[in-house]
This record gives structure tokens, C-alpha cells and sequence, in this order.
């Protein structure tokens, strides 16, 4: 038999001490290293690391039958905004409220930019906060487009705009909400993922004689690769145009999204339909002072017929 072998007491191995100043490694995902500590659901996260992000994302669409220089119109604005998202035409019916805030949803949006076209030759901008309002309605006249104004000012595609108001956006309550709709809908988003961190062009809002007017300029920095402008150097900082421009003209401002309670109407709207209406009424003067005079003077001649000329039949012989 065998020699039994002698009883050792087995001796636990115990862990070697992790060094408390070695970082931890960091923990491996399926995407990736997570670098980042876990933050439970219940930990309060400050303002300076968690707070408040712009996410706007603005719907840009159009009714069938539209112009082609209304078209050109909205892609330019498409092409100005990188946060927008397009979508294919919308029936202009009565039921058009409905299909866009729902568009909207689908696409994660907040805000609607549509552009309604009547008749071949009037458009109407509807902008919007979706779902729950508020929504103005405009008129938009002087339309002109990149592509026919041919400007000299050029700007990065998908950098964030500067947008400067006129003083009288401040002056009666009406003005400072459309004021709020236009900062939310045509602010880029800081951080944005289709935009660039640079601020070369101004949206400039102006309102002459109740209408809202849009124009968009370049900043331009003369410089040379030597010699290049200092930072606060606004003395020599000049504006270029680059377009488009358009007008707004304000009809009404609802309560809710693509209707609702009244809040606003201008006074002053007078819709294309009358003024063609009155055109045509002119022109129709016009032609009934023609049928009048034709009767005047055919009643002249009857009461005051001609004398008979005694050599008139002179020559029949």
C-alpha cells in the first residue's frame, strides 16, 4: 500500500489590495468604452451638466398645384435651415390641420412651416407650434428667389444665423409673439447635428407699414492670409446680401395648431381676390365709357342730321 500523504493545512490566498489612487478601468460596452460615471434615476443632475437642449426641428412642406417660384422659395428657406425636415405635398382641404400636426409627430418635430398656394398665383404661409398652437397665418408678396436675384453674398451651408429685429417688434403684443415664433422656428439649435458652430449671416425682420420684411445678408471680413482682421474689429466687418427676399403680410393669429380661437386679425388685410376684383371693375368702366360714348355720339347725328348738298348727284348722270 501506498504512503499516506501528510495533512497541510490549505492557506487562503487573499486578493491583493487595489491601489486607491490607480484609476478604475473603464467599463466596456457593446458600443463602446463607457467612460462616463452611471447616474441613477433618482440623483439630481445640475443645470450646468444636464439642463435645458434646444431639440426644434421645424416641418417644411407645401400644398399640390404650387408655383415654381414658390418652390424655389421654400427650398431656399429648406436650404437656410438645417434643423427643418421636408416632407411631400399636402392636399390644401379643410382637413389639412389634422394631416400636418400628424406629419409632425411622425417626424419628432415641434414647429410647421406651410406653404399654401391658391389660384396659381397667391401664397399663404402658415406657421405653426404643433400640436398645441399658437399659428399664424400670412400673405406673402415680393418673393424673390436665389436663383433670379443672383447675388454676390455667400455663406456656409448649415451655419447658424444671427436674428436681428426691428425696434417696433416691441411695441404692442401681437408683434412680440410673432416675435417668439420666429426666434424658436428659424434659431438653429446650438449643437445641432446637421449644423456648424459658426455664425456667418443675419436674418434681418423688419416691419414697414404692417408687413414683415426678410432679408438675409453675409458677414464679410475683409482680410488677407497675412494680415487677418482682429477679434472685435466691427469697424471693418461689412454686410453682402444673399437672398432670398419675401414679405409677410399678417391675416390672423389662432389659438391652436392650423386653427382655433382668434387671437388677432388685421385690421387692415385686404385679400388678392378683392383687388383683382377691383381691377376688373375698373377695366370694365373703361369699356362701358367706350359703349356710351358710341351712343352719344350716334344720337348727336340723329338730331343733328347734315344739309343735303346739291352737287352730290352731279356726276351719277
Amino acid at each position: 500500500m501506498g504512503k499516506k500523504r501528510k495533512h497541510v493545512e490549505t492557506q487562503v490566498i487573499e486578493p491583493a489590495k487595489k491601489d486607491e489612487g490607480a484609476p478604475e478601468r473603464p467599463k466596456r460596452t457593446l458600443l463602446g468604452w463607457k467612460d462616463k460615471p452611471e447616474v441613477k434615476e433618482t440623483e439630481f443632475i445640475p443645470p450646468q451638466q444636464g439642463g435645458f437642449r434646444n431639440k426644434e426641428k421645424v416641418l417644411v412642406t407645401c400644398s399640390r398645384r404650387i408655383n415654381f417660384r414658390y418652390r424655389h422659395l421654400m427650398l431656399n428657406l429648406v436650404s437656410l435651415l438645417p434643423h427643418c425636415k421636408k416632407d411631400s405635398k399636402v392636399e390644401s382641404t379643410s382637413t389639412k390641420g389634422a394631416t400636418l400636426n400628424e406629419l409632425v409627430e411622425l417626424k419628432n418635430g415641434s414647429s410647421s412651416l406651410f406653404f399654401e398656394c391658391r389660384k396659381h398665383k397667391d401664397l399663404y404661409l402658415w406657421m405653426v407650434k404643433c400640436p398645441s398652437g399658437p399659428s399664424v397665418k400670412f400673405l406673402v408678396n415680393a418673393v424673390h428667389t436665389m436663383e433670379e436675384l443672383k447675388l454676390t453674398g455667400n455663406h456656409l451651408k448649415g451655419s447658424r444665423p444671427l436674428l436681428t429685429f426691428s425696434a417696433n417688434f416691441d411695441k404692442d403684443a401681437h408683434w412680440k409673439l410673432l416675435k417668439e415664433m420666429i426666434i424658436q422656428i428659424f434659431g438653429t439649435p446650438k449643437d445641432h447635428r446637421k449644423s456648424k458652430p459658426f455664425y456667418d449671416h443675419v436674418f434681418v425682420f423688419s416691419i414697414v407699414d404692417d408687413h414683415i420684411w426678410f432679408r438675409n445678408y453675409q458677414i464679410s471680413v475683409p482680410h488677407n492670409e497675412t494680415d487677418k482682421i482682429a477679434r472685435g474689429g466691427l469697424d471693418k466687418m461689412t454686410l453682402v446680401e444673399v437672398g432670398p427676399r419675401f414679405c409677410l403680410n399678417p391675416i390672423k393669429i389662432f389659438g391652436g395648431s392650423f386653427g382655433g380661437p382668434t387671437l388677432y386679425e388685421n385690421p387692415f388685410f385686404v385679400s388678392p381676390n378683392q383687388i383683382r376684383a377691383l381691377e376688373k371693375k375698373q377695366k370694365a368702366g373703361k369699356f362701358a365709357k367706350k359703349v356710351k360714348a358710341k351712343t352719344r355720339r350716334k344720337m348727336h347725328e340723329l338730331s343733328n342730321p347734315l344739309e343735303p348738298d346739291e352737287f352730290a348727284d352731279m356726276w351719277k348722270e
